[in-house]
Order: C-alpha cells, then structure tokens, then sequence
C-alpha cells in the first residue's frame, strides 16, 4: 500500500508541474508516465485518464488552500487578524508549493478546456473553490460590520486580495524581472507577507474613529 499511494503522489506532482506551466491542453498523459517513471498502464491503474488526473490535481491544491485558510475563518478570530493572518498563511503555502498558485489561476481562466463531458471530480474542485470563496466574503462582511474594515466592496476587495497573494506568486519571470530577484526567496516571501499586510492595514483597516463608534453603538 505505501508504494501505491507513494506512485500516486509522484503521478499528482508531475500532473500539477505541468498543468501549472502549461495548461490542460499542453499536458499529454504519455509525458507524465515518463516523467513519474512509470509506464503508462501503472498511470492509468491510478487515474482512467487526462481529465481526472487535472481534477484531482486541482482538488489536492485546493485542499491546501483551504487548509492553510481554515483555522483563520472561524469566529473565535477578529476579523481584521484573521484577514491578517490568513493571507500570511496562505502566502506561505504558495511559497512551499511554488506551482500552486499558477494553477488556482489557470483554473479560475481557463474555461471549456473539456472537449467532451467534464469527469465527474472537477464538481468536486468546483465546490471547495465555491466554499472558499464564500469563506472569504464572509469574513470580510463580518469585518465590515464588525466596524474593524472599512465599508468596503465585498467582491472588489476579494479580487484585489487574490490578485495581491495568487497572481503575485503565479506572474513566473515577468514577477521575478520587477522584483529583481526570485519570487519564491525568503526575503521575496517575507516582503510579500510584509506588503499584503500593509494593504490590509492601510487599505481595508476602518479608521479608528469608526472603529471606535462601533464599539460605542449600543447596537
């Protein structure tokens, strides 16, 4: 047993390493046999074919974002802290798998990829990325009502926070040409983590005045 799940990991970061850089269309399953070191009936005891095997690539990247995220949307934490430290948490999961963040955009871009009918795991991709999403309007609905952000825009500052963390890590050479350096260096990280703060900070945070009138509304 532990060589069969250890050959269908192998299978699964292959898949995602090349469906990162290029995309379903680019990806031919002959290549990921080769590159996991099996043959092509081993590949397929693993997965019936191509589209199975990029649903549930997607489905194991999205479980780590949901995992990173998780224990910072739960209402034992302030809003804004737990946008804080939700953010960080997932900036450091980008950093420790550097393809997942390229492929969460492919799969928000890339649409009709399937020339026939979908498999039937991608529903399952689809509604952990549903969850998440709603997770992360919730939270900062709850922050905006609890007076701690500022009247924002849900769906705009949700745009702007994926862009700020998801785009940041999947921008490949182009990224690291701004930055100077690369994207998934330690000081690159830290910086990250340092400027997403600061936007949330500067950029979402409520002034203190109405801060400090929402806790004074009796209501």
């Amino acid at each position: 047993m532990p060589s069969v799940l250890s050959s269908r990991d192998k299978i699964l970061d292959v898949g995602e390493s090349l469906f990162a850089r290029r995309g379903y269309a680019g990806v031919g399953m002959r290549e990921v046999a080769q590159l996991s070191g099996l043959g092509k009936s081993s590949l397929f005891h693993h997965f019936r074919g191509k589209g199975q095997l990029y649903a549930e690539v997607r489905i194991r990247t999205l479980k780590r974002i949901r995992d990173a995220l998780a224990p910072f949307l739960t209402l034992e934490t302030a809003p804004l802290e737990a946008l804080e430290e939700g953010m960080c948490a997932l900036i450091d999961s980008f950093a420790e798998h550097p393809t997942s963040a390229r492929l969460l955009l492919r799969g928000l871009v890339e649409e009709e990829i399937f020339s026939g009918e979908s498999p039937p795991e991608l529903e399952e991709a689809e509604q952990i990325l549903a969850e998440l999403l709603d997770d992360l309007s919730e939270l900062i609905e709850r922050g905006v009502k609890a007076g701690e952000l500022r009247a924002v825009a849900v769906p705009d500052t949700m745009q702007s926070l994926i862009g700020l963390v998801a785009y940041h890590f999947a921008s490949g050479a182009m990224g690291e040409r701004i930055l100077g350096e690369a994207l998934f260096s330690s000081s690159a990280v830290r910086r990250r983590k340092r400027e997403v703060v600061n936007f949330i900070r500067e950029g979402l945070r409520a002034p203190r005045s109405d801060r400090d009138e929402e806790r004074e509304d009796p209501t």
